[in-house]
This record gives structure tokens, C-alpha cells and sequence, in this order.
């Protein structure tokens, strides 16, 4: 299923060629490393058609790295550098004359644009990935001088989030979960979920005040959010559950009202019972404030139409939280 992101960079026209439609600065392990062609001015790969099964493959976000350069494998070897624009205009005309006798293959299309995007992200993902350009304090706000080496990681990732969005990036999402079991504290939860409190509060201040000081905050909507929350009863050894019924997600920035607090859960913090949001109201109400008609954002799979907000005609953006 398509996150909101996907649909964001599928429909509104990007102007970060020849960066990524979006970007995930996400865990070390478990995930593929890929290619997605945004949709951009000059590149509307995604304007005229609605979203196929096979479309959803076109809208995972780039997968990023916060250390060395950007993306995996971005510059050939030495030997085949200087026939890489050969070998490159070779496998594009094959492969149009392979799409040729097969008009609508998604999958071949975005595979021929991601070649020509990879071409072209070589130069400016490395100019993204040079932290060494920004200024000194701008570094240690962030805490890549921090004696934390936790702290400096995410650093990274926000600063790098920062420098995407200022070049044009439509969505960039930015994970603290570098190690096995990131932030599912089934055993220790204080000794898990401190120190990691810790370690990404510094650069979470830092990337919200360096935004609002470029004059970004305003049209970039900021979103904290975690899988679900943690039971108030305890569970093996200090731990806690999962807890999809009552748990914390703050908005800053992008046209959300400041200051405000909305909802609450019961005094032992285990079910929301004042305001209590569905999922669905809240992807209405983040796409509305994006500029976007929840309803309008529709997809096919498997034959079927599917919403990121449901096809039952619920969900409902949430006036309160908008600006």
C-alpha cells in the first residue's frame, strides 16, 4: 500500500530533478535499495494515468544513506566511468525498443527512467551529501560534534533531510532505528526509550529552527510519529506492549495551528477518550494541508479502487488541527 508520501510525489509536480520525487533516510538492514523516478515538471511519468498494481512499484521512496555517498553504488568503477554514457544510451535504446512491442509496462518504464535518473543523481546526490559545506554552527546544533555517536547519526539524517527539502524534494522521511530492535521496548522499556529520547531530541530542535529560519517551516509539514505507542502495563521484564488505541503523534509547521494539544487518553494512558482519531482522519487532514483532496487520491489494486483514507467515505480531515 502506498504511504502518503508516494501519492504526494505522484501528483504534485516536484522540482528537485535530478533528485528523487522522495527520499527515506531509514534502517540499516532489511530494505532494498532502489531507484524511484519523481514525478517532476519535466519528468510527469505519473500525470495521465491512474495508479496499477504494478505502479506501486514506481512509488517507494529512494533509500538513503547518511554516511559516505547518498545512495548505494552511485559511481561506477574507475575502469567504466568514461563509457558509462555509452553503455547507458545502449541499454535505453534496447530497451525502448524492447517497450515498443509492449506499449504500457509500467515496470519497464520506470526501469529505463531510473537509469537516466541514477546518470544524473550522481553529481547532485553528492552535492546534497557534502555536510562539510555547512557553516560550523549549523553542525554542532545538529550534534554531529556531539560525543554521541547516536546523536550524530540522526543528526545527519535531519540535516540531510534539510538540504533535500530545500532542493525540491517533495517527502523525505527520516528513521531512528539503526540497530535490531529500535524503539520496541517489549523488555527495559526505560532503559530502551530514554537514551533514545536523548539521542534524537538535539536534532529535532535543530532541523525545526533551522527550517523556521530559512523561512521553510511555514510550507514544510513536519510530522513525529512512531508505528503505535506502548501499554501502561508492564509486560516481561520492564517492557511494555504495543498500543494502537491510544499513543502521541505531534505536527509543526505547513499550516498547522501552533500551540494547540488535541485529544487525550484516560488517566492510566492506556485508550484515547477525548478526541479520539482515527488513522484515516489524520492522512485526511495531513493531505488537505498538503493541498490535496484525500478523496481524489485513488488507486487501483488488484483489480480494485483503494484510498490511503479508505473507500468508505469516512474519513474526514480534522479542522481543528489546520491554521
Amino acid at each position: 500500500m502506498p504511504k502518503p508520501g508516494d501519492g504526494i510525489a505522484r501528483i504534485r509536480p516536484g522540482i528537485a530533478e535530478p533528485l528523487p520525487g522522495g527520499g527515506c533516510f531509514g534502517p540499516h538492514r532489511g530494505h532494498r535499495v532502489a531507484f524511484r523516478p519523481g514525478r517532476t515538471l519535466s519528468n510527469p511519468t505519473f500525470q495521465d494515468r491512474d495508479v496499477g498494481r504494478s505502479d506501486l512499484l514506481l512509488l517507494q521512496p529512494t533509500r538513503l544513506r547518511d554516511r559516505g555517498t547518498p545512495v548505494l553504488d552511485l559511481l561506477p568503477p574507475d575502469s567504466l566511468a568514461a563509457g558509462q554514457r555509452r553503455s547507458l544510451d545502449l541499454i535505453r535504446d534496447l530497451n525502448l525498443a524492447h517497450l515498443a512491442a509492449r506499449p504500457g509496462e509500467a515496470e519497464l518504464e520506470a526501469r529505463i527512467a531510473s537509469y537516466e535518473l541514477a546518470y544524473r543523481m550522481q553529481s547532485a546526490a553528492l552535492a546534497v551529501g557534502d555536510l562539510d559545506t555547512e557553516p560550523a554552527h549549523l553542525r554542532r546544533a545538529y550534534g554531529l560534534e556531539h560525543p554521541e555517536a547516536r546523536t550524530q547519526n540522526f543528526g545527519r539524517k535531519c540535516l540531510l533531510a534539510r538540504r533535500l527539502v530545500e532542493r525540491g524534494v517533495r517527502f523525505v522521511q527520516v528513521y531512528d532505528m539503526p540497530d535490531k530492535d529500535g524503539w520496541d521496548a517489549h523488555d527495559k522499556l526505560t532503559d530502551n526509550h530514554r537514551p533514545r529520547a536523548v539521542w534524537t531530541d538535539q536534532p529535532i530542535a535543530a532541523l525545526l529552527t533551522d527550517l523556521k529560519e530559512r523561512g521553510l517551516l511555514e510550507t514544510t509539514l513536519v510530522i513525529w510519529a512512531s508505528e503505535f505507542g506502548r501499554t501502561p502495563m508492564m509486560q516481561g521484564n520492564a517492557g511494555r506492549q504495543h498500543n494502537a488505541a491510544g499513543f502521541t503523534i505531534w505536527l509543526a509547521g505547513g499550516g498547522v495551528k501552533a500551540g494547540l494539544r488535541y485529544g487525550a487518553t484516560d488517566e492510566i494512558g492506556l485508550m484515547a477518550v477525548e478526541n479520539p482519531t482515527p488513522m484515516h482522519d489524520l492522512h485526511a487532514t495531513i493531505l488537505q494541508l498538503l493541498g490535496l483532496d484525500h478523496e481524489a487520491l485513488d488507486f487501483e489494486v488488484s483489480g480494485r479502487q483503494e484510498r490511503l483514507t479508505g473507500v468508505a467515505g469516512l474519513a474526514r480531515p480534522i479542522p481543528a488541527l489546520i491554521g
